[in-house]
């Protein structure tokens, strides 16, 4: 097999940085357009109950939801492409980031907000200054879900002829060639756990960013 994986990016490395870039740009698509829906639906849940009831249940229903299911019921409606895969992973990226979002923007302790306040502080002014950098832990914490969702949920879109790296999965299961099998799953794995690592050290620094500056 190690043979037959070095003969493939010998004489098809193009075809597979395609699909690493189709991967990657419906990733990153994807997870833009669902954190302009959660970020602010979030934050709008840490103020107000019945909106933090509402994400929460929302969240909860989405999470059942099986990636292929939901990506097959679009087909009826919106058809095949990039369409439809962007979005069935919206959907799916949503509920680590509404979660994580209300969380963050909650677990600001009042007497930081106190504190601002007395030194003249207007509401635009403590959420700017004090409330997102507080939150924005939690919030990252989120998005590093969100997109290890997508990443691996995006293997599936290449059913409805989206591209991607599970263009080699399904190439391998259907050619019973294990090798291109082995390069598609290896390398999802891999953005997967570059994803985490990335956000995990970028988490840790903010964290110690807020400890340094929020201090009392």
């Amino acid at each position: 097999m190690l043979t037959q994986i070095i003969h493939y990016f010998q004489n098809d490395s193009g075809q597979y940085w395609q699909c690493v870039w189709q991967h990657v740009y419906l990733s990153l698509i994807t997870l833009a357009i669902a954190l302009v829906i959660a970020l602010p639906l979030g934050y709008l849940g840490s103020r107000v109950k019945p909106v933090a009831a509402f994400c929460t249940a929302f969240a909860q229903g989405l999470r059942i939801i099986p990636s292929l299911a939901l990506l097959f019921l679009l087909i009826p409606f919106i058809g095949t492409g990039m369409l439809p895969a962007i979005i069935a992973l919206v959907v799916l990226a949503l509920p680590p980031l509404l979660i994580n979002t209300i969380l963050g923007f909650n677990e600001v302790s009042p007497l930081y907000k106190e504190v601002g306040t007395a030194l003249g502080m207007d509401l635009r002014q403590l959420r700017r200054q004090i409330e997102i950098p507080l939150a924005l832990p939690y919030i990252l914490n989120g998005v590093k879900l969100a997109l290890v969702e997508i990443i691996a949920s995006a293997t599936l879109a290449t059913y409805i002829g989206a591209g991607g790296l599970g263009t080699l999965i399904f190439t391998g299961l259907g050619l019973y060639d294990m090798s291109y099998v082995v390069i598609g799953g290896v390398s999802v794995a891999l953005l997967s756990l570059l994803s985490m690592a990335g956000f995990d050290l970028l988490i840790r620094r903010v964290r110690q960013h807020d400890k340094a500056s929020y201090s009392i």
